[in-house]
């Protein structure tokens, strides 16, 4: 437990904030695998594993993890992962879980068969330190707030809209 407070007092968030955006993730998430940051990290730049950033293409192009796709979310289409075998690990993320657990549904249904939903989304990866890139390929702190009342739950990084 002392080793879980101080990596939250490093990291930026308290307990309480991390508790309470626990507490809002129970409203968007359903039974649908999840992956942890931690997890999820060590998964980059391997073979036959695929990082869908489900957010729209402004939110990517401000940050992004590393080597993940963009494949959008109200325009969201199969097409745009059809080169990725149906066996492949594929870890689908937005700003907390919510749009990139339904377009983990849409992949399901389609027949791939290795999906999970990156647990607590882009905003949870950046207030646990974990490293963002932007358009140009390059490390950033700047994560893009998705609104003024979403960004509230953003406790590291520079938020912008």
């Amino acid at each position: 437990m002392r080793i879980l407070i101080f990596f939250m007092m490093v990291s930026g968030m308290t307990l309480a904030q991390s508790n309470e955006y626990k507490e809002m993730l129970k409203e968007y998430y359903s039974d649908f695998p999840t992956i942890s940051c931690e997890d999820a990290s060590k998964l980059i730049g391997q073979d036959n594993v695929y990082f869908l950033d489900t957010r729209e293409q402004t939110e990517f192009d401000v940050s992004h993890i590393q080597h993940a796709r963009c494949v959008g979310y109200k325009d969201f289409n199969l097409n745009r992962v059809k080169h990725i075998p149906k066996d492949a690990q594929i870890i689908v993320y937005c700003s907390i879980g919510a749009r990139s657990q339904n377009v983990g549904e849409k992949l399901k249904a389609a027949g791939y068969t290795n999906i999970k939903n990156l647990y607590g989304g882009f905003f949870h990866w950046s207030n646990l330190g974990y490293t963002k890139y932007n358009k140009k390929h390059q490390k950033t702190d700047r994560i893009h707030g998705y609104s003024k009342e979403w960004s509230k739950w953003i406790y590291k990084g520079t938020v912008v809209y």
